[in-house]
């Protein structure tokens, strides 16, 4: 039962989220070797003031061992 979560800056059409959804949802069936009813996908929009304090360090710096594409950027 995969279930991604995609933070994202704001100002995706709805119509952008979904086809990133409908993409994210293709890979993780090709790759996780599971149903489409199994996947589920949410995106949430983060304003940039907040990207540093809600995204970076409690997502990226705070769990290193989870990620496994790093950023190419440092905001700190």
């Amino acid at each position: 039962m995969p279930h991604v979560i995609i933070k994202l800056l704001p100002g995706r059409s709805e119509q952008q989220k979904a086809k990133i959804a409908e993409e994210v949802t293709k890979a993780i069936m090709a790759t996780a070797n599971c149903a489409e009813t199994a996947v589920s996908v949410g995106i949430e929009d983060v304003a940039s003031d907040d990207w540093t304090a809600i995204v970076y360090q409690p997502d990226i710096i705070a769990k290193p061992d989870t990620i496994y594409k790093k950023p190419g950027y440092n905001p700190l």
